[in-house]
Protein backbone atom coordinates (compact mmCIF):
# COMPACT_ATOMS: atom_id res chain seq x y z
CA UNK A 1 0.00 0.00 0.00
CA UNK A 2 1.20 3.79 -0.34
CA UNK A 3 2.36 6.28 1.90
CA UNK A 4 -0.63 8.20 3.08
CA UNK A 5 1.28 10.52 5.64
CA UNK A 6 -0.14 13.59 4.32
CA UNK A 7 -1.71 16.58 6.40
CA UNK A 8 -4.67 16.48 4.13
CA UNK A 9 -6.58 12.99 2.81
CA UNK A 10 -8.05 15.45 0.01
CA UNK A 11 -6.97 18.58 -1.54
CA UNK A 12 -9.09 19.96 -4.19
CA UNK A 13 -8.31 23.72 -5.59
CA UNK A 14 -10.80 25.01 -7.97
CA UNK A 15 -12.63 21.44 -9.52
CA UNK A 16 -13.93 22.37 -13.02
CA UNK A 17 -15.82 19.49 -15.06
CA UNK A 18 -18.30 20.87 -18.11
CA UNK A 19 -20.56 18.35 -20.07
CA UNK A 20 -21.52 20.47 -23.26
CA UNK A 21 -23.17 23.58 -21.85
CA UNK A 22 -23.60 22.35 -18.00
CA UNK A 23 -20.82 23.64 -15.80
CA UNK A 24 -21.90 20.14 -13.80
CA UNK A 25 -19.07 21.56 -11.17
CA UNK A 26 -17.49 24.82 -11.04
CA UNK A 27 -14.65 25.28 -8.82
CA UNK A 28 -15.00 23.66 -6.24
CA UNK A 29 -12.74 23.62 -3.01
CA UNK A 30 -11.99 20.92 -0.14
CA UNK A 31 -9.84 19.67 2.50
CA UNK A 32 -10.41 16.65 4.36
CA UNK A 33 -8.46 15.72 7.14
CA UNK A 34 -7.46 12.16 7.30
CA UNK A 35 -9.46 9.87 9.81
CA UNK A 36 -12.61 11.93 9.58
CA UNK A 37 -15.95 12.12 7.70
CA UNK A 38 -16.36 14.66 5.71
CA UNK A 39 -19.76 15.07 4.31
CA UNK A 40 -20.77 17.02 0.85
CA UNK A 41 -24.44 17.96 1.39
CA UNK A 42 -26.64 19.19 -1.19
CA UNK A 43 -29.61 18.48 -3.97
CA UNK A 44 -29.79 16.49 -7.15
CA UNK A 45 -28.04 17.87 -9.90
CA UNK A 46 -25.46 19.86 -7.26
CA UNK A 47 -22.54 18.32 -8.88
CA UNK A 48 -21.93 16.14 -5.88
CA UNK A 49 -20.92 12.66 -7.80
CA UNK A 50 -18.94 14.75 -10.57
CA UNK A 51 -17.06 15.88 -8.11
CA UNK A 52 -16.62 12.59 -6.57
CA UNK A 53 -15.89 10.75 -10.01
CA UNK A 54 -13.20 13.42 -10.06
CA UNK A 55 -11.15 12.82 -6.96
CA UNK A 56 -11.58 9.32 -7.48
CA UNK A 57 -9.77 8.95 -11.29
CA UNK A 58 -13.13 7.90 -12.78
CA UNK A 59 -13.21 11.66 -14.73
CA UNK A 60 -10.46 14.01 -15.66
CA UNK A 61 -11.15 17.14 -14.48
CA UNK A 62 -11.30 20.27 -16.78
CA UNK A 63 -9.53 22.65 -14.73
CA UNK A 64 -8.41 23.10 -11.16
CA UNK A 65 -6.45 20.29 -9.69
CA UNK A 66 -6.80 17.75 -6.72
CA UNK A 67 -4.47 15.46 -4.40
CA UNK A 68 -5.41 12.23 -2.39
CA UNK A 69 -2.94 11.52 0.57
CA UNK A 70 -0.71 14.03 -1.52
CA UNK A 71 -1.22 12.55 -5.10
CA UNK A 72 -2.23 14.35 -8.30
CA UNK A 73 -5.74 13.05 -9.35
CA UNK A 74 -4.50 13.10 -13.10
CA UNK A 75 -0.70 12.19 -12.85
CA UNK A 76 -1.25 9.51 -9.93
CA UNK A 77 -3.52 7.56 -10.92
CA UNK A 78 -2.61 4.75 -10.62
CA UNK A 79 -1.33 5.21 -6.99
CA UNK A 80 -4.76 6.57 -5.89
CA UNK A 81 -6.73 3.69 -6.81
CA UNK A 82 -4.73 1.73 -4.37
CA UNK A 83 -5.65 4.12 -2.10
CA UNK A 84 -9.68 4.20 -2.14
CA UNK A 85 -12.45 2.67 -2.12
CA UNK A 86 -16.16 4.04 -4.59
CA UNK A 87 -19.28 3.29 -3.39
CA UNK A 88 -22.05 4.58 -5.47
CA UNK A 89 -25.68 5.86 -5.09
CA UNK A 90 -26.95 2.35 -7.13
CA UNK A 91 -25.57 -1.26 -6.02
CA UNK A 92 -23.02 -2.49 -8.53
CA UNK A 93 -22.88 -6.23 -7.21
CA UNK A 94 -23.93 -8.79 -9.79
CA UNK A 95 -27.50 -9.63 -8.84
CA UNK A 96 -27.22 -13.20 -10.31
CA UNK A 97 -24.65 -14.97 -7.43
CA UNK A 98 -24.73 -15.18 -4.06
CA UNK A 99 -23.37 -12.60 -1.46
CA UNK A 100 -19.98 -14.64 -0.77
CA UNK A 101 -19.35 -15.14 -4.29
CA UNK A 102 -19.93 -11.30 -5.22
CA UNK A 103 -16.99 -10.43 -2.56
CA UNK A 104 -14.92 -13.37 -3.96
CA UNK A 105 -14.82 -11.79 -7.53
CA UNK A 106 -13.60 -8.20 -6.01
CA UNK A 107 -11.00 -9.31 -4.15
CA UNK A 108 -9.99 -11.74 -6.75
CA UNK A 109 -10.13 -8.21 -9.02
CA UNK A 110 -8.25 -6.74 -6.48
CA UNK A 111 -5.77 -9.22 -6.51
CA UNK A 112 -6.02 -11.36 -4.00
CA UNK A 113 -6.11 -15.34 -4.15
CA UNK A 114 -9.41 -17.18 -3.82
CA UNK A 115 -8.52 -18.50 -0.32
CA UNK A 116 -7.73 -14.71 0.74
CA UNK A 117 -10.86 -13.25 -1.14
CA UNK A 118 -12.90 -15.92 0.23
CA UNK A 119 -12.11 -15.37 3.92
CA UNK A 120 -12.04 -11.58 3.80
CA UNK A 121 -15.26 -11.59 2.27
CA UNK A 122 -16.97 -14.31 4.75
CA UNK A 123 -15.04 -11.44 7.26
CA UNK A 124 -16.93 -8.52 5.65
CA UNK A 125 -20.72 -10.49 5.60
CA UNK A 126 -20.39 -10.97 9.35
CA UNK A 127 -19.69 -7.27 10.33
CA UNK A 128 -22.86 -6.26 7.99
CA UNK A 129 -25.25 -8.29 8.88
CA UNK A 130 -24.78 -10.62 6.30
CA UNK A 131 -23.51 -13.97 7.05
CA UNK A 132 -26.72 -16.15 7.14
CA UNK A 133 -27.36 -15.02 3.91
CA UNK A 134 -24.00 -15.49 2.30
CA UNK A 135 -24.78 -18.27 -0.09
CA UNK A 136 -27.62 -16.77 -1.13
CA UNK A 137 -28.47 -14.97 -4.81
CA UNK A 138 -28.74 -11.48 -4.09
CA UNK A 139 -31.45 -10.47 -5.91
CA UNK A 140 -33.38 -12.39 -3.14
CA UNK A 141 -31.87 -9.57 -1.18
CA UNK A 142 -34.19 -6.51 0.25
CA UNK A 143 -32.65 -2.87 -0.96
CA UNK A 144 -30.69 -2.49 2.43
CA UNK A 145 -29.24 -5.73 2.40
CA UNK A 146 -27.94 -4.95 -1.48
CA UNK A 147 -26.40 -2.11 -0.02
CA UNK A 148 -24.50 -3.20 2.67
CA UNK A 149 -23.16 -5.60 0.35
CA UNK A 150 -22.38 -2.90 -1.81
CA UNK A 151 -20.37 -0.79 0.61
CA UNK A 152 -18.85 -4.31 1.76
CA UNK A 153 -17.67 -5.03 -1.72
CA UNK A 154 -15.50 -1.70 -1.62
CA UNK A 155 -14.07 -2.42 2.02
CA UNK A 156 -12.45 -5.87 0.76
CA UNK A 157 -8.88 -3.98 0.22
CA UNK A 158 -9.58 -2.06 3.49
CA UNK A 159 -8.68 1.54 1.53
CA UNK A 160 -7.26 4.49 3.52
CA UNK A 161 -9.87 6.48 1.59
CA UNK A 162 -14.01 5.69 1.10
CA UNK A 163 -16.03 7.10 -1.42
CA UNK A 164 -19.89 6.70 -0.28
CA UNK A 165 -22.34 8.75 -2.77
CA UNK A 166 -25.41 8.71 -1.13
CA UNK A 167 -25.38 5.69 0.96
CA UNK A 168 -28.41 5.61 2.43
CA UNK A 169 -31.10 6.67 -0.08
CA UNK A 170 -34.19 4.73 -0.78
CA UNK A 171 -33.23 2.72 3.11
CA UNK A 172 -35.69 2.07 5.79
CA UNK A 173 -34.92 4.10 8.78
CA UNK A 174 -33.69 1.15 10.70
CA UNK A 175 -31.34 0.41 7.92
CA UNK A 176 -30.33 3.56 7.56
CA UNK A 177 -29.02 3.42 11.47
CA UNK A 178 -27.22 0.14 10.81
CA UNK A 179 -25.39 2.21 7.74
CA UNK A 180 -24.53 4.91 10.23
CA UNK A 181 -22.78 2.68 12.54
CA UNK A 182 -21.21 0.85 9.74
CA UNK A 183 -19.79 4.15 8.86
CA UNK A 184 -18.53 5.09 12.18
CA UNK A 185 -16.66 1.83 12.51
CA UNK A 186 -14.61 2.47 9.43
CA UNK A 187 -13.21 5.98 10.76
CA UNK A 188 -12.53 4.34 14.12
CA UNK A 189 -10.71 1.35 12.66
CA UNK A 190 -8.28 4.29 10.54
CA UNK A 191 -10.34 4.90 7.13
CA UNK A 192 -10.77 8.53 5.84
CA UNK A 193 -15.05 8.63 4.56
CA UNK A 194 -16.29 11.53 1.90
CA UNK A 195 -19.88 11.45 2.18
CA UNK A 196 -22.17 12.53 -0.05
CA UNK A 197 -25.85 12.76 1.01
CA UNK A 198 -29.02 14.96 0.62
CA UNK A 199 -29.74 14.64 4.18
CA UNK A 200 -28.79 17.34 6.67
CA UNK A 201 -29.32 14.66 9.51
CA UNK A 202 -27.16 11.89 8.35
CA UNK A 203 -24.59 14.80 7.72
CA UNK A 204 -25.41 15.93 11.46
CA UNK A 205 -24.74 12.67 12.61
CA UNK A 206 -21.52 11.02 11.02
CA UNK A 207 -19.96 14.42 9.57
CA UNK A 208 -16.94 16.32 11.28
CA UNK A 209 -17.33 18.82 9.01
CA UNK A 210 -19.80 19.66 5.86
CA UNK A 211 -19.72 21.16 2.79
CA UNK A 212 -23.08 22.63 0.80
CA UNK A 213 -23.22 22.19 -2.61
CA UNK A 214 -25.14 24.13 -5.02
CA UNK A 215 -25.17 24.10 -8.96
CA UNK A 216 -21.42 23.30 -8.50
CA UNK A 217 -20.48 25.77 -6.44
CA UNK A 218 -19.72 24.75 -2.29
CA UNK A 219 -21.53 27.76 -0.86
CA UNK A 220 -20.94 26.80 2.57
CA UNK A 221 -18.93 24.96 4.31
CA UNK A 222 -18.10 24.19 8.51
CA UNK A 223 -19.57 21.73 11.68
CA UNK A 224 -23.33 20.81 11.14
CA UNK A 225 -23.78 23.79 14.12
CA UNK A 226 -22.04 26.26 12.04
CA UNK A 227 -24.76 25.24 9.21
CA UNK A 228 -27.61 25.23 11.42
CA UNK A 229 -26.26 28.72 13.22
CA UNK A 230 -26.90 29.92 9.77
CA UNK A 231 -31.32 29.25 10.00
CA UNK A 232 -31.10 29.79 13.96
CA UNK A 233 -30.41 27.09 16.80
CA UNK A 234 -34.07 25.70 15.89
CA UNK A 235 -37.44 26.16 13.92
CA UNK A 236 -40.95 27.58 15.37
CA UNK A 237 -43.63 26.10 13.15
CA UNK A 238 -47.12 27.63 13.60
CA UNK A 239 -50.28 27.05 11.81
CA UNK A 240 -53.01 29.36 12.04
CA UNK A 241 -56.65 28.96 12.66
CA UNK A 242 -57.17 32.12 9.69
CA UNK A 243 -55.29 31.51 6.67
CA UNK A 244 -56.69 35.00 6.27
CA UNK A 245 -54.19 36.36 9.03
CA UNK A 246 -51.10 35.06 7.79
CA UNK A 247 -49.45 38.61 6.55
CA UNK A 248 -50.31 40.16 9.76
CA UNK A 249 -48.28 36.95 11.56
CA UNK A 250 -45.45 37.08 9.02
CA UNK A 251 -45.38 40.41 10.21
CA UNK A 252 -45.24 39.87 14.09
CA UNK A 253 -42.66 36.97 13.44
CA UNK A 254 -40.63 39.59 11.82
CA UNK A 255 -40.73 42.31 14.61
CA UNK A 256 -40.41 39.33 17.59
CA UNK A 257 -37.86 37.12 16.48
CA UNK A 258 -36.34 39.29 13.69
CA UNK A 259 -36.60 36.61 11.30
CA UNK A 260 -38.65 35.75 7.99
CA UNK A 261 -41.13 33.21 7.73
CA UNK A 262 -41.60 30.65 5.55
CA UNK A 263 -45.13 30.09 4.33
CA UNK A 264 -47.18 27.10 3.01
CA UNK A 265 -50.44 28.72 2.14
CA UNK A 266 -52.50 25.85 2.10
CA UNK A 267 -52.19 24.52 5.30
CA UNK A 268 -51.88 28.33 6.67
CA UNK A 269 -48.19 27.31 8.15
CA UNK A 270 -45.28 29.44 8.87
CA UNK A 271 -41.79 28.21 9.66
CA UNK A 272 -39.89 30.90 11.37
CA UNK A 273 -35.69 30.33 12.39
CA UNK A 274 -35.54 30.94 15.77
CA UNK A 275 -32.34 32.27 17.64
CA UNK A 276 -33.44 33.08 20.77
CA UNK A 277 -36.26 30.74 22.23
CA UNK A 278 -37.06 33.21 25.14
CA UNK A 279 -39.00 35.19 22.33
CA UNK A 280 -41.47 32.49 21.70
CA UNK A 281 -43.55 33.94 24.73
CA UNK A 282 -43.19 37.70 23.62
CA UNK A 283 -44.13 36.59 20.01
CA UNK A 284 -47.56 34.33 21.39
CA UNK A 285 -48.35 37.41 23.50
CA UNK A 286 -48.38 39.47 20.50
CA UNK A 287 -50.57 37.12 18.48
CA UNK A 288 -53.05 37.16 21.21
CA UNK A 289 -53.48 41.02 21.27
CA UNK A 290 -53.79 40.85 17.47
CA UNK A 291 -56.37 37.78 18.08
CA UNK A 292 -54.47 35.79 15.68
CA UNK A 293 -55.62 32.24 17.21
CA UNK A 294 -53.26 29.12 16.24
CA UNK A 295 -54.19 25.95 15.77
CA UNK A 296 -50.79 23.95 16.39
CA UNK A 297 -47.16 25.31 17.90
CA UNK A 298 -44.14 23.39 18.10
CA UNK A 299 -40.42 23.71 17.68
CA UNK A 300 -38.25 21.49 15.17
CA UNK A 301 -34.54 21.30 14.71
CA UNK A 302 -34.05 23.10 11.72
CA UNK A 303 -34.55 21.22 7.91
CA UNK A 304 -32.64 20.91 4.98
CA UNK A 305 -34.64 23.13 3.21
CA UNK A 306 -34.50 26.02 5.10
CA UNK A 307 -30.88 25.46 5.08
CA UNK A 308 -30.59 25.61 1.41
CA UNK A 309 -32.75 28.21 1.40
CA UNK A 310 -30.96 30.55 4.00
CA UNK A 311 -27.93 29.94 1.97
CA UNK A 312 -28.76 29.68 -1.57
CA UNK A 313 -32.32 31.61 -1.97
CA UNK A 314 -34.01 28.22 -3.01
CA UNK A 315 -35.11 24.68 -1.16
CA UNK A 316 -33.10 21.97 -1.72
CA UNK A 317 -35.59 20.32 -4.31
CA UNK A 318 -35.31 20.34 -7.76
CA UNK A 319 -36.59 21.42 -10.83
CA UNK A 320 -36.55 18.73 -14.09
CA UNK A 321 -33.71 20.66 -15.84
CA UNK A 322 -31.26 19.98 -12.68
CA UNK A 323 -32.74 16.46 -12.55
CA UNK A 324 -32.00 15.85 -16.17
CA UNK A 325 -28.11 17.47 -15.35
CA UNK A 326 -27.80 14.75 -12.51
CA UNK A 327 -28.39 12.02 -15.02
CA UNK A 328 -25.80 13.17 -17.37
CA UNK A 329 -23.60 13.47 -14.29
CA UNK A 330 -24.09 9.63 -13.79
CA UNK A 331 -23.90 8.64 -17.05
CA UNK A 332 -20.50 10.27 -17.46
CA UNK A 333 -18.90 8.78 -13.91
Amino acid sequence: MSDTKSEWAIEADGLVKTFGSNRAVDGVDLRVKPGTVYGVLGPNGAGKTTTISMLATLLRPDGGSARIFGHDVVHEQHVIRQLIGVTGQYASVDEKISGIENLIVFGRLLGLSHKAAKRKGEELLEAFDLADAAKRPVDKYSGGMRRRLDLASSLIAQPPLIFLDEPTTGLDPRTRGQMWDVIRGLVTSGSTVLLTTQYLDEADQLASRIAVIDRGHVVAEGTADDLKGLVGTASLLLRLADPEQTEAAVTSIHQVLGSTATVTPEAARLTAPMSDPERVTDLLIRLREQGIRLTEMSVQKPTLDEVFLTITGHGASTDDAEASDDAKEKVSA
